[in-house]
């Protein structure tokens, strides 16, 4: 069983933010796989089917960002998965807009919601992150920044790093290993 989960927060308000770039890729692999979001579980809505005869579990959790960590233990405890089978999937301000960064495990970086998630559950899981950083220089806030909309001259470099991060996550569901994943997907969005 597999586990791949999107970060993001819940409300409206958010739906086409930097903070929601793991929730928009989770629901890319949902149409890629043929999955429905329709069931709320362990703080989160989920999606589940098989792909050959591996149950995959997608999951969005509700507990904003910061709590993420709650929902994917959660998780993690009541479906028995291994730490090694979970993939999160979320925004990091410090890879350009675009670029997409594929790791087997690692440390939570700058980001708020992973460092719920490491805290909480461990470090040793494989990570899709997906770059916001913008190549021009900001004055915002980055808490500013996180929660700003995507503009609509970024929306195509975002669909395409989100449909590559989706397609990513989709193998690992597969069952290609997260070495041959990372070779084949990380790197700026083509």
């Amino acid at each position: 069983m597999k586990l791949i989960v999107g970060l993001g927060n819940p409300d409206d308000k958010y739906k086409n933010t930097f903070h929601n770039l793991g929730f928009m890729a989770v629901d890319k692999v949902s149409e890629k796989l043929g999955f429905e979001f329709k069931k709320t579980k362990c703080k989160a809505i989920l999606a589940e089917g098989k792909v050959g005869s591996e149950k995959i579990i997608l999951a969005k959790p509700l507990t904003y960002m910061n709590l993420s960590g709650e929902s994917v233990r959660e998780l993690l405890v009541f479906y028995k998965i291994d730490l090694k089978d979970l993939v999160v999937i979320y925004d990091d301000f410090d890879l350009n807009k675009g670029f997409i960064r594929i790791r087997e495990n690692g440390s939570a970086g700058t980001h708020n919601g992973m460092r719920n998630i490491v805290a909480l559950c461990g470090s040793n899981f494989p990570r899709i992150r997906i770059g916001f950083k913008p190549l021009e220089k900001t004055e915002i806030p980055l808490l500013n920044l996180v929660l700003s909309g995507i503009r609509e001259e970024d929306r195509e470099v975002f669909e395409k790093a989100i449909d590559r991060a989706a397609s990513a996550a989709a193998e690992f569901a597969k069952g290609v290993t997260v070495q041959n994943v990372m070779q084949k997907y990380n790197g700026k969005t083509e």
